[in-house]
């Protein structure tokens, strides 16, 4: 640091430890200018909190709560608000926290995404001006709304593309690669990727579960000429998924009045990605 003419901050220095399995017990800590650095269940970098567990709880949490926070302040003023100007707010304040690197929680289960997918909905019902129990999905067909679930892997996607097309980073073409036949086959030539053999709890990682979404993409999509392209499709197919997943209705039984109310679930899949000890410094 000292050729680059920099100098840690060490009251803005965290030490995250990332063990390869929970069972395993670390001592592991920092000394650097008589300052010692104690290893901590989160850290926070370039706005994604990361936990030691790879979870991710705690980033939707803080993902969540603000995007609440926000629809309840808009929520004061929608009376003097077009549908066009709730729209725009809603989608600056809160749909753009949502998609913020969430190509990071492609894998989760539903109940993990859960909280997400309410602000969503919540949102949608705030910009159509429709009451609390209304049905969801056709204000998402409306409003051209991808659900949580759906934006994921349409963002996971879309780094895939760039990767069989040659303009993803380098780094990427590592976990990525083309699927080569070891004889000639008709589905040589369409484009797949190679889907590796995952491990025992590690079949969430990202090189096998962005492999797998990609291969189940009809060959003309994989097969677009340009990205614009392959985003209207991949979008026209995530609509059909999305309103499919949306349709299902979990009945959630309140214990205060004995009634039940239809939520709309959108079911996501998540890659866990699983390590071998790291120490991560974040420094900001």
């Amino acid at each position: 640091m000292k050729e680059h003419h920099l100098q840690l901050n060490l009251s803005k220095t965290e030490l995250l430890v990332i063990p390869a399995q929970e069972s395993i017990h670390h001592d592991i800590s920092l000394n650097m200018d008589t300052v010692m650095i104690a290893p901590n269940k989160v850290a926070k970098n370039l706005g994604v909190v990361i936990d030691d567990r790879l979870s991710f709880s705690d980033h939707i949490v803080s993902v969540a709560r603000p995007g609440h926070y926000a629809l309840y302040n808009i929520r004061k003023i929608r009376p003097y608000l077009t549908q066009y100007a709730t729209q725009l707010l809603v989608q600056a304040m809160v749909i753009s926290r949502l998609d913020y690197c969430n190509a990071l929680l492609v894998g989760l289960p539903a109940c993990a995404i859960k909280p997400l997918q309410m602000v969503q909905i919540a949102a949608a019902r705030l910009v159509v001006n429709q009451p609390k129990r209304s049905h969801v999905t056709p204000l998402f067909i409306n409003l051209h709304w991808l659900p949580v679930a759906a934006r994921i892997q349409h963002k996971v996607l879309t780094v895939a593309y760039k990767v069989t097309s040659g303009s993803a980073p380098t780094y990427l073409n590592v976990i990525l690669n083309a699927y080569i036949s070891s004889r000639m086959l008709r589905s040589s030539n369409t484009n797949r990727l190679a889907v590796p053999s995952p491990k025992q709890g590690h079949s969430k990682l990202f090189s096998v579960v962005v492999p797998q979404l990609w291969n189940n993409l009809p060959v003309p999509t994989r097969a677009a000429t340009s990205l614009s392209t392959f985003k209207k499709l991949v979008k026209t197919l995530c609509v059909c998924v999305g309103v499919c997943v949306c349709e299902s209705v979990v009945k959630v039984s309140w214990l205060s009045d004995q009634r039940s109310v239809c939520v709309s679930l959108c079911v996501c899949v998540f890659v866990c990605v699983t390590l071998s000890v790291c120490v991560c410094v974040c420094v900001w």
